[in-house]
């Protein structure tokens, strides 16, 4: 067989594969489009920053309910803990202590992480879809000595000032309340002191359970800007 026979035997056999058609070929590279957009926000969302909506009282009068936060998670790429002040959300933990079963040598939360195979852990840590979480205020960092006395915090012997309080705020605590924070955990409270469920009942939390480090309000609009 010529090279010129062997050309049209290779033409006829290419003209033979079925093309794709113009309009099918949109639909696809929309599909892609589309798949890239939503893998490119989910990182977004995880990485770098999401919306959060205040479901609780506990940072009262700082925040109220049905006020909406930005929350940054770039500490998820850095591994920078948060400072002392910043108000920061974190995994619902899964157990509460007494005043008799408190360890204070071992002030750590306890999380019963359940079994959950790829798809439930993508849908729980992911879009954290029936997950639960809290928001409160950074008091305590690694290997500081918090003690609550008198009706206030000291650290490392010290009084902490906190102007984020209401006046006559009293900070009591009969379950943690003389320890030191363990490496790698955080010890945190909610400004409305005698309606916060925090640290103090539930122990220091890990800062593998962080979820976002509140950035800005920006509803409503009246109360646009950071939150201190």
């Amino acid at each position: 067989m010529g090279e010129e026979d062997k050309k049209e035997v290779d033409e006829l056999k290419s003209n033979q594969k079925p093309k794709m058609s113009e309009k099918t070929k949109n639909i696809v590279e929309w599909i892609i489009c589309i798949v890239i957009a939503v893998v490119l926000t989910l990182l977004f969302r995880y990485f770098i920053a999401t919306p959060t909506v205040v479901q609780q009282v506990s940072m009262y009068p700082t925040l109220v309910e049905n006020q909406r936060l930005i929350v940054t998670r770039t500490f998820r790429i850095t591994g920078k803990m948060p400072e002392r002040g910043d108000i920061v959300t974190f995994e619902a933990t899964s157990y509460s202590y007494s005043e008799g079963t408190a360890d204070q040598s071992n002030p750590v939360a306890i999380y019963m992480d359940e079994d959950r195979n790829i798809f439930d852990n993508f849908l729980y840590n992911v879009l954290e879809i029936t997950k639960k979480s809290y928001i409160k205020r950074v008091i305590g960092l690694p290997g500081e000595h918090v003690e609550i006395k008198e009706g206030k915090v000291y650290i490392n012997g010290k009084v902490l000032e906190e102007d984020y309080l209401q006046p006559d705020v009293i900070t009591e605590s009969s379950v943690f309340n003389d320890f030191i924070v363990p490496e790698g955990y955080l010890f945190c409270m909610g400004d409305n002191r005698t309606k916060s469920t925090d640290c103090r009942k539930f122990g220091c939390v890990p800062f593998e359970k962080l979820e976002g480090i509140v950035a800005c309000r920006f509803w409503p609009l009246n109360k646009f800007g950071s939150v201190k």
